[in-house]
């Protein structure tokens, strides 16, 4: 690969990242109504809106792949949103109608996707159980943890995005560089990112954004932890939803997917 090559896939603008695990907008507004501890039966569209929107703009501004549904959605929302403005219809005898609310669809949706990821998450952890009668699923974290040492949940991509923007919101505070900074390409980040996990079992995920401070270090690090996770170098948990994130160094697994760039990627 000659430099020019090279320079092409260092580029945040040049490096699309995809995940295994990167769901749908169903999955999204799941994530922000349980964020923002609200009734799923009476949905604060304005609010949920403006956060979704939000997260949509990051998702692009991070290069992410986001699919051609994120932005039906988007529009969806913003429909419901300016039926929800208008003024309820009435019936011929002068009193207010019992229309359907403009949010039902979207909510029977939203159960229905509910129901299918619980009847999902059910069928997977008694895979994990037949499993674990055969091996323990993560003999090195339990053999320093001890016999009492209970599983974390695995946090999704959505619950990253969360975290990030939090680290993006507190960054704002720091003060300014005044010297342009140099942009780190995401291979050498990752080797970073990777020796520092080696010095430690676990890295919360703020520390991983503790020697970066402008706004281009901190996308080339979080779009480093989202390709460490695909090659699956890296594992992110949470004790509870919502908690603090830590990051896990694991060995990477033949069955790994390649770096992107690397020419294996593209044989056919």
């Amino acid at each position: 690969m000659d430099q020019s090559q090279h320079d092409f896939e260092s580029s945040v603008d040049a490096l699309p990242v995809k995940l295994e695990n990167f769901e749908g907008p169903l999955d999204l507004l799941l994530h922000l109504i349980k964020e923002n501890e609200v009734n799923i039966y009476d949905i604060p569209i304005a609010l949920i809106t403006a956060q979704y929107l939000d997260r949509i703009q990051l998702m692009q501004e991070l290069n992410l792949d986001v699919a051609g549904e994120f932005l039906v959605m988007a529009a969806t929302l913003i429909h419901i949103k300016s039926k929800m403005l208008l003024p309820r219809p009435e019936t011929a005898a002068g009193v207010e109608g019992e229309a359907e609310d403009p949010r039902d669809a979207l909510v029977r949706r939203l159960l229905e996707h509910q129901r299918f990821k619980a009847a999902a998450g059910l069928l997977h952890e008694r895979e994990q159980v037949r499993a674990a009668q055969w091996q323990r699923p993560d003999e090195r974290v339990a053999a320093i943890a001890g016999d009492e040492y209970e599983p974390e949940l695995e946090v999704d991509l959505f619950s990253l995005l969360t975290a990030f923007r939090a680290v993006v919101e507190r960054a704002k505070l720091r003060p300014k560089v005044l010297l342009p900074p140099e942009q780190i390409p995401i291979e050498v980040r990752i080797d970073q990112l990777l020796a520092r996990l080696s010095e430690t079992e676990a890295c919360g995920f703020d520390d991983l954004f503790i020697d970066v401070g402008d706004r281009a270090g901190l996308i080339v690090t979080f779009l480093a932890l989202l390709e460490m996770i695909r090659l699956k170098l890296a594992r992110v948990f949470q004790s509870v939803s919502f908690g603090p994130i830590r990051v896990y160094k694991r060995p990477r697994p033949s069955d790994a997917p390649h770096p992107i760039g690397d020419p294996e990627t593209h044989r056919g």
